[in-house]
């Protein structure tokens, strides 16, 4: 498959069902007090740039992409700007609770595996002039703990997310459509399963914010499938049942290495699975 191949696949495939772009924030200056002490300042300059500031350092401009949960939540994801390794900064901005969640995402961090992404996740809200800073956070959740969903990214490509323990998840084809086209297919099966660590953050009622990466798969398979360690966060609205979200990492390709760095989207349903998804061990750990 040549890289022209792969670009279409990729944008068939996981972001077909992507929403609009949103441009609401644009103009807009929010002012985040991190729990790990540091403020964190973003500037929406227009539709299509951000300027970034951690406090006490010089400020950056990027490409950002933004999304919405629902009315009042939107996920900001950019990619910093001549940074090697490569790092992706994702937000939750939550205007109705004036909370935040931030993901740092970094490549390159793992001497053995390069290709291996590490996440950082920090919670804070969101100051507002003349209004006393809230105390509550996002956190870490079990809500979805015991869920399926089936996601619908595209036409061709159609997952089940198995939401078995709090740190990992599983991920299998559909029973409506076991022989759906999709590349993961031999990819999966080369693998003792499918399971990859996850992180679960309840947002508000209903809205979660759901965060896997591919580092198992990377480990073992070392780049012989294209698919490379990718990490994938969801803001998954369980009320509506759809999700936008962001993809960061790398595919292999016969040309080289493409960059993945794509906001996605999907609607779903609650899926019925074979309970032993649920209860199966984790070859993974012990």
């Amino acid at each position: 498959m040549d890289l022209k191949s792969i670009c279409e696949y990729g944008r068939d495939s996981i972001v077909q069902y992507r929403p609009p772009l949103c441009f609401e924030l644009a103009g807009k200056k929010f002012e985040l007090v991190m729990d790990d002490g540091y403020d964190f300042f973003l500037d929406f300059k227009n539709e299509r740039t951000i300027e970034w500031t951690r406090a006490g350092e010089e400020a950056c401009t990027a490409g950002y992409e933004c999304l919405k949960g629902d009315d009042t939540t939107f996920l900001v994801s950019y990619e910093l700007e001549n940074v090697v390794p490569r790092v992706n900064h994702t937000f939750v901005i939550d205007m109705e609770n004036m909370l935040v969640t931030r993901i740092i995402a970094r490549v390159g961090q793992n001497p053995r595996y390069p290709y291996l992404i590490n996440t950082e996740f920090e919670f804070g809200a969101i100051r507002r002039k003349g209004r006393e800073l809230t105390f509550k956070r996002h956190g870490y959740t079990s809500d979805m703990i015991g869920t399926a969903v089936q996601w619908t990214y595209s036409s061709t490509l159609t997952t089940v997310h198995v939401y078995y323990c709090a740190n990992f998840y599983r991920l299998i084809s559909p029973q409506d459509n076991p022989g759906d086209d999709w590349a993961f297919t031999e990819y999966l099966g080369g693998l003792p399963s499918s399971d990859e660590p996850a992180s679960y953050i309840k947002i508000k009622d209903g809205m979660y914010l759901f965060s896997l990466t591919e580092q198992n798969a990377e480990k073992l398979t070392q780049g012989r499938f294209m698919f490379r360690s990718n990490t994938l966060c969801f803001l998954q609205n369980y009320k509506r049942l759809y999700q936008v979200g962001r993809g960061f990492g790398t595919s292999t390709t016969p040309d080289g290495d493409l960059n993945t760095n794509i906001t996605t989207g999907a609607y779903g349903k609650f899926a019925e699975v074979d309970p032993c998804f649920f209860t199966d061990p984790n070859p993974y750990v012990t």
